[in-house]
């Protein structure tokens, strides 16, 4: 922007963005437009809130921008309404549609995401949503594009919030334009006859800095049935995930769509879509809403399979020596 501009971006956004809004107390910088206004964040523990440490942000084109709720509803009202709000236009209406469309998607049956938007599909309403999070804070927005309906949230302390948030915010958005909540279906039939094909070691297709993917999915993800259940867990340090989960069919037509049920975890469901080559062999595995994507791998470079097998070595050498050690100490008492 500034290349291209020859404005400084903090000047650039201010005059561009923030002043045709009406968003006075926005900043990228620490200004003196918010520095008097500017929140405290806090983790909060098993002895009250304690303070995070104040720390100024690095990232100067992206995460870095002081707001209020006044100011970010400005903000929404400008992107229901084609680009203009109560005191200006910042965008043609035809550039903000080409924001919202679809620029990156990993399947056809997953809304994937728009230019800084992520897509969703809440009962056949469009939507966009994105979040925000930084130690001590965390911010969400939810739009229904066509019914003119937004919600947003922000929080300086709150436990896992990078997590329930946006599952929070969309129900919400659910009940304001009348949208069921998209729940576990009963009425669609088990396939078994195919979960031999959709069974194996799905690694994930992210680069190293994308830590929502490998903090979500770990060294990959595992599709597997037992007790007469499909299941997927991920080899991720997150417990319940690791434990396994149960993917549940979704689509009488498609039986490659399922649903996970995370709603005791403050997530709602989630869309699972395997993806097929031309052979018609599952390939790929996608999750919805978090646009996560993993590729399928040889069983045979399994990380969980490899742990397994290093574990079962070392506990067979355990053994080896804790059968010589008693034997050893037997003789060493024997009389001469």
């Amino acid at each position: 922007m500034e290349d291209v501009s020859g404005e400084p971006l903090d000047r650039y956004l201010r005059e561009h963005i923030f002043q045709p809004l009406g968003m006075a107390t926005s900043d990228l910088l620490r200004s003196d437009r918010v520095q008097a206004r500017l929140a405290t964040g806090y983790t909060l523990t098993s002895k009250g809130a304690k303070a995070r440490t104040d720390r100024q942000g690095v990232t100067a084109a992206a995460g870095s921008i002081y707001s209020t709720p006044k100011d970010m509803a400005r903000y929404l009202a400008a992107l229901l309404g084609g680009g203009a709000g109560e005191h200006g236009t910042i965008l043609k209406p035809e550039t903000l549609a080409t924001m919202f469309q679809p620029h990156y998607q990993p399947d056809p049956r997953i809304p994937g995401m728009g230019l800084a938007f992520l897509r969703a599909d809440l009962d056949g309403h469009p939507a966009v949503e994105h979040q925000g999070v930084i130690p001590g804070f965390n911010s969400q927005i939810f739009l229904a594009l066509d019914d003119g309906v937004a919600v947003m949230a922000f929080t300086n302390g709150s436990r896992n919030a990078s997590g329930w948030l946006t599952g929070e915010t969309g129900r919400m958005l659910r009940d304001l334009i009348g949208a069921p909540d998209q729940g576990i279906r009963t009425d669609v039939p088990q396939r078994p006859e195919i979960w031999g094909d959709l069974c194996g070691w799905y690694r994930p297709r992210a680069q190293r800095t994308d830590m929502m993917a490998w903090s979500m999915l770990g060294a990959g993800a595992e599709v597997s049935f037992r007790r007469g259940q499909l299941i997927v867990r991920t080899l991720s340090p997150i417990p319940a995930l690791y434990r396994g989960i149960q993917l549940h069919p979704d689509d009488k037509e498609d039986p490659y769509v399922f649903r996970l049920d995370l709603s005791k975890y403050g997530l709602g469901s989630v869309k699972v879509v395997f993806s097929r080559d031309s052979s018609g062999k599952a390939t790929r595995l996608h999750l919805d809403s978090i646009l996560l994507s993993a590729e399928r791998y040889p069983r045979s470079i399994n990380p969980r399979l490899w742990a397994a097998g290093t574990v079962g070595v070392l506990a067979a050498a355990g053994t080896v020596r804790a059968r010589r050690r008693p034997h050893g100490r037997a003789d060493a008492k024997r009389p001469t």
